[in-house]
């Protein structure tokens, strides 16, 4: 519970970590324009009434990086973060998708108003550089995530992270 006994906010959610054949993710800066709390995290948000995670993800996909025709891969990590964003708690439980993508030029023409704002760039990552960045990224240890999964490729079922 937060300080103004409000209860954490339910919300599921779908993420897609993009790779490109050179192994690099497509990340995307978050600030909440409250607090100026920054981080990087894969394009997701939150399953909508009536959609599947799967629906969520491709749309989420198109709306914060303009891709179309994604080809959805399996769900490989399952996570479970708690965050406040605009003074509101949320506990999301996340599915992680994969997919493999060519490299491309990510467009902001799609963002909903509140992502004009929130979403500050996008950066094509390597795994070594996520490890030796002073940044904060969601999840915690995604550049060691990022290793393991190029070694040893889609687990048969999703992991279960930490945060």
């Amino acid at each position: 519970m937060s300080d103004d006994g409000s209860e954490a906010i339910d919300r599921p959610a779908a993420r897609v970590l993009l790779l490109d054949p050179a192994g690099r993710v497509l990340l995307l800066r978050f600030v909440d324009p409250v607090t100026g709390f920054a981080w990087w995290a894969t394009p997701g948000g939150g399953i909508g009434p009536g959609e599947t995670a799967e629906e969520a993800a491709s749309r989420e996909v198109l709306e914060e990086t303009g891709l179309r025709d994604l080809a959805l891969g399996p769900c490989i990590w399952l996570r479970e973060t708690r965050f406040e964003w605009r003074g509101r708690r949320y506990r999301q439980t996340e599915q992680i998708f994969a997919a493999a993508v060519p490299p491309f030029e990510p467009s902001r023409e799609g963002f909903l108003p509140e992502e004009v704002e929130m979403v500050r760039e996008h950066r094509w990552w390597t795994a070594d550089e996520i490890e030796r960045s002073d940044d904060r990224f969601g999840p915690r240890r995604l550049g060691r995530l990022l290793k393991d999964l190029l070694r040893d490729g889609f687990p048969p079922e999703p992991l279960q992270l930490d945060s």
